[in-house]
């Protein structure tokens, strides 16, 4: 049974689903797409979350029977790629590469971070293991066209784009979860009375060491750009 509760039904292989054009079945033509169904699900994930994309809401969105969508999109998780996918067309880069390696990665993070807190179901829905569909392909080959300079063959070069990914997915989660929590000045304050405390008891010297260090801006840019930096010069590429 698939995670939409539809006995029998089985994600659409990459070929199915990339290579082959979405048919319908026999009968009436249908007054929607797969782009159409595809869309309807990503404003109901921009608008609500992950969680409000089933089937039955995604039917509802385009005023068509829940058996009808299933020669489209087979279950949750066929639609989930098409969602990734449609929505990583925005991600279009049209400036060819710099030659700068590092300071073009960076770019493309940047990229990848606004990107997500723009879908900010993307972190979640990127967490399982994807076949990218022909735009995530395209962004693709302008990383990898980024990273040429570096010397690294094809293998690492898509364990470097890996690893930007999912850094900028965990760092985009923390900041979705952040900004819903929220975080009074006297909270701020407690916790900060709180951290001096235990800082000053003696059984934590690293920590106090690490507190008296000059205070570093926390704007979530700042923040990213930071962390950002120290992961992108710290690539070894020998």
């Amino acid at each position: 049974m698939s995670s939409d509760g539809r006995p029998g039904a089985g994600s659409a292989g990459p070929e199915q689903l990339w290579l082959r054009p979405a048919e319908p079945r026999r009968g009436r033509r249908p007054s929607f797409s797969r782009e159409t169904i595809t869309a309807a699900a990503v404003a109901l994930a921009d608008a609500e979350g992950l969680d409000a994309v089933t089937m039955r809401r995604v039917a509802a969105e385009v005023g068509a029977g829940v058996m009808s969508l299933y020669s489209y999109a087979p279950d949750k998780e066929t639609l989930l790629e098409l969602m990734v996918d449609q929505v990583s067309g925005e991600l279009t880069v049209t400036e060819p590469p710099s030659g700068d390696w590092r300071a073009d990665l960076k770019t493309v993070a940047r990229l990848q971070r606004a990107h997500m807190l723009r879908h900010r179901w993307l972190p979640a829905a990127l967490s399982t293991r994807r076949v990218p569909g022909p735009n995530t392909l395209a962004f693709l080959e302008h990383v990898l066209a980024v990273l040429r300079p570096t010397g690294l063959d094809g293998a690492a070069k898509l364990e470097v784009f890996a690893q930007i990914t999912a850094f900028v997915a965990g760092h985009a989660a923390h900041e979705i979860a952040q900004a819903a929590v929220s975080r009074s000045p006297e909270r701020a304050a407690a916790e900060g009375r709180y951290l001096a405390s235990v800082a000053a008891d003696g059984r934590h010297p690293e920590l106090a060491e690490a507190l008296s260090a000059p205070g570093r801006p926390l704007t979530p840019d700042a923040t990213f750009t930071r962390f950002l930096n120290r992961l992108v010069d710290g690539l070894d590429t020998g």
